[in-house]
């Protein structure tokens, strides 16, 4: 290995650290990790869309990293013990845990919304990182390890239509500051990032949609953001790179930390719905 090259290992960020990403097939979840892995971390991808999943860590590797894919519902405590014994298995040990996995459910005021669908989107959404953190904690005190868990700016503000998707990304907020009240003593850091209009396809509800109503959603998306005082959606990986910052030393003085990565969606009006 040359001088120079020496000196690219010895900056990166996340060198050797070992870090799940959950919901790292696609969007930011698939960005937090390309992003992880060229800092030099070891990356679980976990995500129950196996194919997409095994590309992402397929890709990893491409790039010279290092990545295994593990299939994983994360409201499943088995599954989800079962991947973090994969990520010790795999790497010796665990650094560093974010909490992505998400879907957004059915756009329906509370009254006409299925309760079904509250239960499902409660449990992915907050029941799944609360089960990854009680089954990372033990590791990531042994590390003075890190979590970021992924929440939304409908964790702090309402929005229409939207009252499991809110409620969950709330609770996210709080159980991020619950989470390092407990632990900071104890050496881990918890933060939590607050996306606003990111363009993905959350859980492909717009590739399922007929070509026409797809188009017209991504417009919505696109004309309510724009109303934002950067006036655009992010990319995946402006919110990737916020993550990487929190999970890196950079944020060493960092915990329960809510960090907003909206375009300024929170800091004003924003008429969209």
């Amino acid at each position: 290995m040359t001088t120079s090259e020496d000196g690219a290992r010895a900056w990166r960020r996340l060198q050797d650290r070992v870090v799940i990403v959950t919901g790292a097939a696609s969007g930011i979840g698939r960005a937090t990790a390309l992003a992880a892995a060229a800092e030099g971390a070891r990356v679980v991808v976990a995500d129950v869309v196996a194919a997409q999943g095994e590309a992402t860590a397929r890709d990893i590797a491409l790039r010279g990293g290092q990545a295994v894919f593990v299939h994983c519902d994360v409201s499943d405590r088995v599954q989800v013990s079962a991947l973090v014994d994969a990520a010790v298995g795999a790497f010796g040990g665990l650094d560093a845990l974010v909490n992505n996995a998400g879907i957004g459910g059915d756009a329906s005021p509370a009254h006409e919304l299925d309760v079904e669908v509250w239960d499902r989107v409660l449990a992915v959404n907050l029941r799944g990182p609360f089960l990854c953190a009680r089954a990372a904690l033990p590791h990531l005190v042994e590390r003075r390890g890190a979590i970021v868990n992924v929440a939304s700016t409908y964790g702090l503000i309402g929005a229409p239509n939207a009252p499991a998707y809110c409620a969950s990304k709330g609770g996210v907020v709080n159980l991020t500051r619950q989470l390092a009240v407990d632990y900071g003593p104890r050496g881990v850091r918890v933060n939590a990032v607050c996306p606003g209009y990111v363009d993905t396809d959350m859980g492909g509800r717009r590739a399922s949609l007929p070509p026409e109503q797809s188009r017209a959603a991504n417009e919505r998306r696109e004309a309510n953001a724009a109303l934002q005082p950067l006036g655009r959606q992010a990319h995946a990986d402006e919110i990737a790179q916020a993550v990487v910052f929190l999970l890196s030393g950079e944020s060493s003085f960092m915990t329960g930390t809510i960090m907003t990565v909206d375009g300024g969606c929170t800091a004003t009006f924003n008429h969209g719905a």
